[in-house]
């Protein structure tokens, strides 16, 4: 096997849901419960269907939003959707399924119910079925009921995975944990329908072999980065309106030029590195033996460095940028990225402060940070440090410029216990 196939069969691999059990025992708890209010069913479950990512088959290690449809009986159609019916038939979802877990936060959002578990949560959504096979779903904001096309879309992500040898469901995964491992605010579903788009244009990656993916790859952020700006795609099968949430194209690109790299490291012992600053930490450890055994006789330094994927599942859903106000006595503060845009490095001794300047995600969470010293210096002075911390003041890191490398410090916003939000920035200090 190839050292190209070697590192994505086992990213691939890696990157396996790993607590499918537990999520498929809470859908059937659910459906029985929810089969028992409106059915007068006991053990039942049927009347469900997994959507989203999880029924599209294309979810990846970390998942914490599951969509799941529950198939209301005909007869209550005339009921439901009388005025104020969207509302009534949520209420009921949620009391039926608060009745069965009493000690579990269960809301009613809008257009589903939400059941937050323990580092996963179920978005409930009450449906009748319809001859087209569409489903009719409750809207409380205006008291109607609205058309969704699930099945079309798991049917044609179904049909392009088998045109493409798999290669649908595996490109969309590696996108996935780009996306994770970066912070990219972007759907399921709009990942989904790219690949989808990427793969129908790009026929030759339908056959794709494994030592083939990181070229796949590779192309498919140049594709992603060189998109117009979009308001919504059509999405595959269904071809309902997705939503862009935020901007892609510019770290689109920078995965290109990381990927580049990691193409050009093909047979080296640290190219499984160079794709993790693609993919993240679920990029195996691939590299020959003798080099691997040399490098690690040779370190002088403690590798401290922790992983967030370590600690919490990752499942990026929201939007997060940081920056730092570079502060010296007798100087006026400078923002740190307007430093990076003009090719500036940082002198030592600086205070620097690192805030998050935007984020929407909503409610409460907690916020951790990663001060990583990297280079030579680091290294000789065993200080890279790399480890999960809190904030020093609010939700505010505070540092000071020491010694010469290109540092990096990343945050990350945890809600429910998972990590839904990312952000780094890279802190380039100059030796005097």
């Amino acid at each position: 096997m190839s050292q190209a196939s070697e590192i994505f069969e086992g990213l691939l691999a890696n990157l396996s849901i790993d607590n499918a059990d537990t999520i498929t025992a809470r859908r059937d708890e659910i459906t029985k419960t929810l089969n028992r209010e409106f059915r007068n069913l006991e053990g039942s479950t049927a009347n469900r269907l997994m959507v989203g990512s999880f029924g599209r088959t294309t979810a990846i290690r970390g998942i914490s939003d599951l969509d799941l449809l529950y198939i209301l009986p005909g007869s209550l159609r005339g009921t439901y959707e009388q005025d104020g019916g969207p509302s009534k038939v949520l209420s009921r979802t949620r009391n039926a399924i608060q009745d069965r877990y009493p000690g579990t936060s269960i809301a009613v959002d809008r257009l589903v119910v939400v059941v937050q578990f323990a580092n996963f949560m179920f978005e409930v959504q009450p449906v009748f079925a319809n001859t087209d096979e569409s489903f009719s779903y409750p809207d409380t904001y205006s008291d109607s009921w609205k058309i969704t096309k699930p099945r079309a879309e798991i049917k044609e992500t179904i049909a392009e995975d088998e045109r493409s040898r798999g290669n649908l469901r595996r490109l969309s995964r590696l996108a996935r944990a780009w996306k994770n491992k970066h912070g990219v605010a972007m759907g399921g579903l709009l990942i989904d329908t790219l690949a989808y788009n990427f793969l129908r244009s790009n026929t030759a990656y339908r056959t794709a072999r494994s030592d083939q993916y990181g070229e796949m790859a590779r192309d498919f952020f140049w594709y992603l980065s060189q998109e117009d700006d979009h308001e919504f795609y059509a999405a595959l099968g269904s071809r309902q309106r997705v939503r862009v949430k935020k901007k892609f194209q510019r770290r689109a690109k920078a995965a290109y030029d990381l990927a580049v790299v990691a193409i050009s490291a093909d047979g080296n012992a640290n190219a499984y590195k160079k794709w993790r600053a693609v993919f993240g930490k679920a990029v195996p450890v691939v590299a020959a033996a003798t080099e691997s055994v040399l490098a690690s006789a040779q370190r002088s330094f403690s590798d401290t460095e922790q992983f967030v994927e370590d600690r919490y599942p990752v499942d990026i859903r929201f939007s997060l940028s940081i920056d730092c106000s570079v502060v010296q006595d007798g100087f006026r503060p400078q923002w740190l990225r307007k430093i990076l845009d003009s090719h500036g490095l940082l002198r030592p001794q600086k205070d620097l402060r690192f805030q998050i300047i935007q984020s929407d995600v909503p409610g409460s969470y907690v916020v951790k940070w990663k001060v990583l010293n990297r280079g030579p210096e680091a290294e000789r002075r065993d200080d890279i440090r790399g480890q999960i911390i809190d904030p020093s003041v609010g939700s505010e890191r505070r540092e000071r410029t020491q010694f010469r490398g290109e540092h990096l410090v990343e945050c990350y916003i945890i809600k429910n216990g998972v990590v839904v939000a990312r952000d780094s920035v890279t802190v380039p200090i100059s030796r005097t």
